[in-house]
């Protein structure tokens, strides 16, 4: 364990000139991680797929363990947040890959614990186009469109935005996976139109009728209500996109139905 404000990176980390990484970030609520095989499938298929040389001992047992003694060690295991970083280590593309990982955390607000009560407002960034790929689900270092279109968020005075993919329909937020319920059916893109591959967001698809189709533009403006989620903050409501305003009756349903016992 080292203090937050000490380097940790050497400048030819691959994470970093590449952006040859992948991550992970997690709920720690009461001294355990939040539907925690959910993320360690998620991290360690993803590892697999990138082809990383994982070490024998790295399993998920091992890095829960580390997770929240770092979590009690920082005084926030009752509720934080975690990021788990991995990079192929130092060098060049065509030198040896290593294995180099990072865990942080953070103290988290209560307020991740409780449905919005203020809506969110959110935009639609066009700028930056996600591809829909064998890697696009992953929750890579390579994070470009996300970071233009927080950009663009904090520019406008948004909360979030959501991106597009290749044929100009949405892919997910820059944070979040997106889900829209007109006429009482809950819709949200499937991965193949490039969004990643949330943990809650599979978690809904276990637990609720949801029709998973290729959203667009036109579709988030015409639905009844509309919510993102993500592992941290289960559902959060939004209240506008543009000009179009939306309830939160269906979504305040879904979540005290099913958000609030995943985490229990």
């Amino acid at each position: 364990m080292v203090p937050a404000n000490q380097p940790i990176l050497f400048a030819d980390n691959r994470g970093y000139r590449y952006g040859d990484g992948l991550f992970e970030t997690m709920k720690v609520l009461n001294k355990k991680i939040c539907s925690v095989s959910y993320h360690f499938e998620r991290f360690f298929s993803g590892l697999k797929l990138l082809q990383f040389e994982v070490p024998a001992h790295l399993d998920e047992a091992k890095l829960t363990e580390r997770i929240l003694v770092l979590c009690e060690k920082n005084q926030c295991d009752q509720l934080a947040r975690v990021r788990l970083s991995v990079s192929r280590g130092n060098g060049g593309l065509y030198e040896k890959p290593g294995f180099h990982y990072i865990i942080e955390c953070w103290p988290a607000n209560e307020s991740v614990n409780q449905l919005n009560a203020n809506g969110l407002v959110i935009g639609i960034y066009s700028d930056a186009r996600k591809s829909s790929d064998a890697f696009s689900h992953l929750k890579s270092a390579n994070f470009l469109p996300y970071v233009m279109a927080a950009q663009y968020a904090r520019q406008h005075k948004l909360n979030d935005c959501l991106v597009f993919n290749h044929h100009d329909r949405i892919a997910d937020a820059t944070i979040a996976n997106l889900f829209l319920i007109k006429n009482n059916i809950l819709i949200t893109p499937p991965l193949s139109e490039g969004g990643v591959g949330g943990v809650m967001r599979k978690q809904l698809l276990e637990k609720c009728p949801v029709e998973e189709k290729p959203v667009t533009p036109t579709d988030v403006l015409d639905a009844d209500e509309v919510f993102l989620t993500n592992a941290m903050n289960g559902i959060r409501w939004v209240k506008q996109c543009g000009d179009k305003l939306y309830g939160n009756t269906a979504t305040m349903k879904i979540y005290n139905e099913f958000v609030k016992t995943i985490w229990e």
